[in-house]
């Protein structure tokens, strides 16, 4: 058995003196593990950190086998990534959130979503946007999707401004004031088109809030598992970076 594909390192951990079992998210094979031989050489090591993306051949005798990867570097982002702490931050729950996906699964629109979300880590709150709607996408490939059309209650497609916690259904802005307390905020980047990077801290931190919501009800909750590392740190690291770009603005608006 045999295939090539490309992939993004999710982990890897050490195996004997020199080889290591390397974790990867493909686009076409699904989240895949295999062994490298000679993984802990300097050569390879720097190549087999996380949120890089790698070339791979996987080979085995027999599929159910764990098999062996060659690997050869594609996009190399972990050293970019590794100098900002918010990054890393965000490169660690990307990769916890990649490991609630089957081994062996394909997901190609998630391939390409955490593809997307690794080359903004220099635009955090961009980052932070796709974050969000990654989590969207990753809820809706576990089978738990929330349904964003149409508000709930009158049908209308437009003026949607919230979620039901109870259904997971929109609710336009007028259907849903007198509830308001009992909704979920929808911001807008999380059903555009093609999000633009948000101006306000208020509006990622009810994004976050609302796939955090559905992520702990229908995916931490019955696994009972604690929270996903490194979430609410890149959330707080990406908002503590946009008020101080607001405060800077305002300071150079008023000298």
């Amino acid at each position: 058995m045999q295939w090539s594909d490309e992939g993004i390192v999710i982990g890897a951990r050490r195996h004997g003196e020199a080889a290591t079992i390397l974790e990867t998210m493909t686009r076409g094979h699904g989240r895949h593990l295999g062994l490298v031989h000679g993984g802990r050489s300097r050569r390879l090591r720097p190549v087999l950190q996380a949120g890089n993306t790698l070339a791979l051949a996987w080979r085995a005798r027999l599929d159910e086998h764990l098999g062996t990867f060659r690997v050869e570097p594609s996009v190399e982002r972990a050293s970019t990534i590794m100098a900002s702490r918010a990054a890393t931050f965000g490169v660690q729950a990307l990769v916890s959130e990649l490991r609630f996906l089957p081994e062996r699964d394909p997901h190609p629109r998630l391939y390409d979503a955490a593809a997307v979300l690794l080359d903004c880590f220099e635009r955090l709150p961009l980052a932070a946007a796709l974050m969000v709607r990654f989590e969207m996408l990753l809820l809706d490939e576990l089978g738990v999707g929330l349904d964003l059309a149409r508000c709930a209650a009158t049908g209308t497609t437009s003026g949607l401004a919230f979620v039901s916690p109870r259904t997971g259904r929109a609710v336009g802005r007028e259907a849903g004031a007198a509830y308001a307390d009992r909704l979920l905020d929808l911001p807008d980047f999380v059903t555009s088109a093609s999000p633009d990077e948000p101006k306000e801290a208020a509006s990622l931190e009810a994004g976050f809030r609302l796939t955090g919501f559905f992520l702990d009800r229908h995916v931490l909750g019955p696994r009972a598992l604690p929270p996903l590392t490194g979430r609410e740190d890149f959330l707080r690291a990406v908002l503590s970076g946009m008020r101080s770009a607001n405060t800077d603005n305002i300071s150079g608006d008023v000298t």
